[in-house]
Formats: structure tokens, C-alpha cells, sequence
């Protein structure tokens, strides 16, 4: 037994000091992600297909451009200087172009900010949100354009009682339902998962 003690003793060390220092760099990357996002002003935008969480997508973007370059719809513009932090870094606005689920960017991304997704029903880029007080049919009008264009309709976007509903669990945040929205304002927003 005693001549086991030594090497308990130099493995229980070499453990505690393993410990110890994966804590002491995930405080650090804590940190510095908090520092980062905080630097862009905490504002929430929404990423391409495949982003990682928002505070490592900061640190890890290299804004390179890649991913917008490989975009076939355009749908993918690099952030102006007003951005703070993230100024660089791809984003979508669905109002001005929808994202097709193509996932030409991710196999792009060098550094990994964006992870190839294998199903494009995977996808969890936000959540689309109806505002029924501008929502053509809440309103009793025949429209379910946005239905017609989701890509997964009856899965991310059905009809009920002839008005669009979201499935949370469903929708990819494309933003092709707000992108056709013909109410003005626009009925459908995407809040941003990140």
C-alpha cells in the first residue's frame, strides 16, 4: 500500500492542477467573450446559417468576408464601423434579403464561427414573430403568402383558422416569411437566436 502512495499523491496533483487549469481558461474565455460582446454594444444580430453562440462567434470571426463572397443571394453583408466590436462580421437583415438555406457559407469559414449544419431543417438561425396587429390575415384578409414561401411550410409555418402560426421548434429563422410580407410594416420579424 505504501508504495502505491507516492503515485496516488503525484496523480491526485496532476489532476487537481488539470482542473485547475481548464477553470482558469474557461474564466478567462468567459471573460473576454463578455468583455467582446459588451464592446458591440449588446446588440443582437442575426447570423448566417451555423453561427456559434454570439460571444464566441465575435472571438472566433475573423471577418475575413468569405462567407459573404459565397453567398449566391446576397444575403450575407459584413457589419459598417457603427457596429462597435462587431464590426466586420456577417449578418442577415431579412428585410432587405432572405436567407435561402443554401449553406455555401459554412463550408467557407475557416475559423469555424460558422458550423456546417447537415439538414437545413436544422438550421436555428432565430424565430420568426407574427404581430397580428399588422398581420393581413389577423385582420380577416385572405394572405398566406408568407405560408406559401417558408420553406418548410406545415412544419415552421401552417395556417390555422386561415392565419399563419410559428413553430418555434421548427422555425429556422430564414427570414424568407418577413422578406414577403407584403404589410408595411412588415408583419414578421426575426429575433436572432444568439
Amino acid at each position: 500500500m505504501k508504495a502505491d502512495a507516492p503515485h496516488d499523491r503525484r496523480r491526485f496533483f496532476q489532476e487537481g492542477f488539470r482542473s485547475l487549469g481548464r477553470l482558469l481558461a474557461e474564466t478567462v474565455q468567459g471573460a473576454v467573450a463578455e468583455t467582446v460582446s459588451r464592446a458591440s454594444g449588446g446588440q443582437r444580430y442575426l447570423r448566417p446559417p451555423g453561427a456559434i453562440a454570439e460571444s464566441a462567434f465575435l472571438i472566433a470571426c475573423t471577418r475575413c468576408g468569405e462567407c459573404a463572397s459565397a453567398c449566391p443571394t446576397g444575403a450575407i453583408q459584413l457589419l459598417p464601423e457603427s457596429a462597435g466590436a462587431a464590426v466586420g462580421t456577417p449578418f442577415i437583415d431579412p428585410l432587405a434579403r432572405a436567407c435561402d438555406l443554401c449553406g455555401k457559407c459554412m463550408p467557407v469559414c475557416a475559423p469555424r464561427a460558422l458550423l456546417p449544419v447537415a439538414d437545413p431543417r436544422s438550421v436555428r438561425m432565430g424565430l420568426a414573430v407574427i404581430d397580428p396587429g399588422h398581420c393581413w390575415a389577423f385582420q380577416g384578409a385572405l394572405c398566406d403568402l408568407c405560408y406559401q414561401r417558408c420553406p418548410f411550410p406545415d412544419e415552421a409555418l401552417r395556417i390555422e383558422d386561415g392565419k399563419p402560426v410559428v413553430s418555434p421548434d421548427h422555425c429556422t429563422g430564414c427570414g424568407i416569411c418577413a422578406y414577403v410580407c407584403v404589410s408595411t410594416p412588415p408583419a414578421i420579424a426575426v429575433q436572432p437566436a444568439n
